[in-house]
């Protein structure tokens, strides 16, 4: 419990909250174990969301704190726009190694939305370089999320999060997603027809594919409310974006680093882009890093002498920041020696048959969508936020939509703490849906 009095809540701003309602009741977290906080009046809670899909090692590893201040008494910034560091590039090195080997280069920033904002302008002067003036447009998916700033923000497909800075950028176009109940084709027909795929051929073709850069897509799609892909969507994308000469973008700032199984989702789907943007889970919420993982065919391009000035024009203050990367490897690294992914694998497996056995009986739910550790509990209409609220007076933290709440508990949760998070689910949605 906090020693001191506290500043008023009303001189910070949260993200997407009303600050009125914030602080009649506000969520002050104060220290953390594992997969477990408490606040700052001492009540616990379980992390049922890994902060936002970050903290994937759990909270309180002093190992990764003692990384950082190492890292920190040896030089904690070094300029980004003339030199790098021996952090940057162990880190950079580590994240060719465990990606496939067509990856060669890495661009670090720091956060999600800039990654997927700058894999908007790699794709774009890529394409200049190669003579490609004209392929300028990013093609995305209606109710997707790609981050806050300018270009990922209008890359994404919520017009609720968009509609208040109108006008935005051009050069966007949207799709139909592979989002349940699925588009109107396999409405009518009674299935999947990966219909939501020829929207995009559809959409190069009619724009033209000399005008189209690159699609973005993630590989679940996150905010839409936990949809996973149905088989076949990135083969096929996959395919459509070598035959228009199109850059393929995956979104994995939450899938990346053991969320969904496997290391990154692309392995999980069956197919590799040229750009990889991840985030959150690189340092598992130790620091603030991100970043674009590159196949050599999109660095090629940016690869020339002084005078020829084809080096990329976009850069962060942070960018590479040697504490924040000497973190970043050491947290991967952890990720990978301890077979945490492997824990996610199989814990999540036993947490979707738990979810699924919960949805089957209580009335108020509808069902389940996810993979590894990553699910949505569906429940009847416009009852997530209240069902959120139930649970965090029992102790339970996540993230509520309106028709679902989406679980995503550390990596490193145990089946033990996994049936905690039921019960405490359980009550919460037969409270709130009674």
């Amino acid at each position: 419990m906090s020693e001191h009095p506290l500043p008023a809540t009303s001189q910070v701003m949260i993200d997407f909250t009303q600050m009125k309602s914030f602080g009649r009741d506000p969520l002050i977290i104060e220290r953390g174990k594992g997969i477990r906080l408490w606040d700052v009046f001492g009540k616990e809670y379980i992390d049922g969301v890994s902060g936002v899909f970050t903290a994937n090692l759990g909270h309180g590893l002093d190992s990764l704190v003692d990384v950082a201040a190492e890292q920190g008494r040896k030089i904690s910034f070094s300029p980004p726009t003339m030199a790098t560091n021996p952090a940057a590039l162990a880190l950079a090195d580590l994240l060719v190694r465990i990606t496939p080997e067509q990856y060669s280069t890495v661009k670090f920033y720091s956060g999600g939305s800039e990654a997927t904002e700058n894999a908007f302008k790699l794709a774009r002067q890529y394409h200049l370089q190669r003579g490609n003036a004209r392929k300028t447009k990013i093609i995305g998916r209606y109710l997707a999320y790609h981050g806050g700033t300018g270009h990922s923000m209008v890359a994404g497909g919520h017009a609720e999060w968009k509609w208040r800075y109108e006008p935005l950028n051009t050069g966007f176009i949207h799709v139909t997603p592979p989002a349940r109940p699925g588009c109107s084709a396999c409405q009518r027909l009674g299935g999947c027809t990966l219909a939501c795929v020829d929207a995009i051929e559809e959409a190069i073709l009619r724009e033209g594919p000399q005008t189209i850069a690159a699609v973005i897509a993630e590989p679940v799609m996150m905010s839409a409310g936990v949809h996973v892909p149905p088989p076949g969507y990135f083969a096929r994308l996959r395919e459509l974006c070598d035959q228009y000469d199109v850059l393929l973008i995956h979104d994995e700032v939450i899938t990346g680093f053991g969320r969904t199984g496997t290391l990154f989702a692309s392995e999980w789907i069956g197919a590799w882009p040229d750009i990889i943007c991840c985030g959150k889970g690189i340092t598992a919420g130790y620091a603030a890093l991100s970043a674009t993982i590159l196949a050599d065919k999109v660095a090629e391009p940016f690869w020339g002498e002084h005078e020829e000035n084809i080096q990329f024009w976009g850069g962060h203050t942070y960018g590479g920041n040697p504490v924040a990367c000497a973190v970043g490897k050491a947290a991967v690294e952890m990720l990978i020696d301890r077979d945490i992914v492997g824990n996610a694998a199989r814990v999540g497996a036993y947490f979707g048959a738990g979810l699924e056995e919960l949805a089957e009986r209580l009335p108020g739910a509808k069902g389940v969508r996810g993979i590894g550790m990553l699910y949505a509990f569906v429940l009847q209409e416009h009852r997530g936020r209240a069902v959120h609220l139930a649970a965090r007076e029992r102790g339970l933290l996540f993230r509520p939509g309106p028709d679902f709440v989406v679980l995503a508990p550390p990596l490193v949760a145990t089946e033990a703490e996994i049936d905690e998070i039921l019960a405490k689910l359980e009550a919460a949605v037969i409270e709130a849906t009674a």
